[in-house]
């Protein structure tokens, strides 16, 4: 089915050094797709300066939320993105749900990615991987040693998701948990039938700090990474 539009939705907390980046690595996915496209940041919780950093790109949506869940965060993005587009007689089935995080940059080809798995499946899970360069030694040894070709293909996060909005609707969308709700989404949509794909031909380059947003996340298996 024809995608009309893609949704990106992108949860920050305390994100100010990173977020710029990420905003202006989707514009450059963004302008390499036909389809258009809109952005919702979801400002969860934030200290920082995060708010300032969005006001220097007008074309995205910015939610302030005290959730201190991405859960939640992601799901108020998916929500507010929903109300926010303006296609006559779009049906949920033809708008993709693109997700990312605001430690992360997308490569240019990443909705391209997701269009080419849209037309196959109902889902997409991507790959991520850390900043080696900003890893210590040892933990750079033990990622190569235990990433070889094809090791990220299935893994399942946030950073690099999409799903098509009419199955995100019909499995409940995101669970409100503060961590693993990107696992939780893709096992509901595996039973109850939909399609889901997965490659790491685009993946998304993403933090290597040892100390996360979130608990048992992503920085946690970093630092949990011995030679």
């Amino acid at each position: 089915m024809s995608v009309r539009h893609i949704l990106i939705a992108v949860p920050a907390r305390d994100e100010e050094l990173t977020l710029g980046a990420c905003v202006r690595s989707l514009a450059r996915a963004r302008a390499l797709v036909d389809v258009p496209s809109t952005v919702v940041v979801v400002l969860d919780s934030c200290t920082d300066d995060s708010a300032g950093v969005l006001r220097r790109f007008p074309d995205v949506l910015v939610l302030e939320r005290e959730h201190g869940n991405v859960g939640r965060s992601r799901a108020d993005a998916v929500a507010a993105g929903l109300a926010a587009i303006r296609i006559p007689e779009v049906r949920q089935e033809e708008i993709w749900l693109a997700f990312t995080d605001a430690d992360g940059t997308v490569p240019p080809g990443w909705l391209r990615e997701h269009l080419t798995a849209e037309r196959a499946a109902d889902a997409y899970v991507g790959a991520v991987v850390p900043r080696l360069a900003d890893l210590d030694a040892s933990r750079r040894h033990a990622w190569h040693r235990s990433h070889g070709p094809g090791a990220t293909v299935g893994h399942v996060h946030g950073a690099n998701l999409g799903v098509r909005a009419s199955a995100y609707t019909a499995v409940g969308g995101f669970p409100p948990l503060p961590v693993g709700e990107d696992v939780e989404l893709v096992a509901r949509l595996r039973a109850d039938g939909f399609r889901v794909v997965a490659d790491d031909a685009e993946p998304v380059r993403t933090s290597s700090r040892l100390i996360g947003r979130a608990p048992d996340g992503y920085a946690r298996y970093l630092r949990d990474l011995t030679a």
